[in-house]
C-alpha cells in the first residue's frame, strides 16, 4: 500500500474495490471524487436507483415523493418509538 500512498503505482481496479472493502468505504472516495465515506454501497440499492433515473419525470417524480414519505414514517416512528 505504501507505494499507492506515494503515488508510486496506481493500484487496479479490482485492487481499489478490495481496498475500498477493507475500509468499509467506496472507491469514489479513494479516488476523492466525494467527501461523503458512505456512499450508497449496496449494488442492489444503487441498481434501483439507477433504474429510477432513467424513467420520465414525472414518474421519478411521484416514486422519490413515496420514498420521502416512507422514510418520513420511519424517522418518526424512530423519534418516538
Amino acid at each position: 500500500m505504501g507505494k499507492y500512498e506515494r503515488d508510486e503505482m496506481m493500484p487496479s481496479i479490482k485492487a481499489a474495490q478490495s481496498i475500498a472493502k477493507l475500509v468499509d468505504t467506496t472507491v469514489g472516495y479513494l479516488l476523492g471524487e466525494t467527501e461523503e465515506t458512505n456512499v450508497l454501497k449496496d449494488p442492489t440499492m444503487l441498481k434501483r436507483l439507477n433504474e429510477i433515473s432513467t424513467l420520465p419525470d414525472e414518474d421519478r417524480h411521484c416514486i422519490i415523493y413515496a420514498i420521502d414519505g416512507l422514510l418520513q414514517n420511519v424517522r418518526t416512528k424512530q423519534a418516538f418509538g
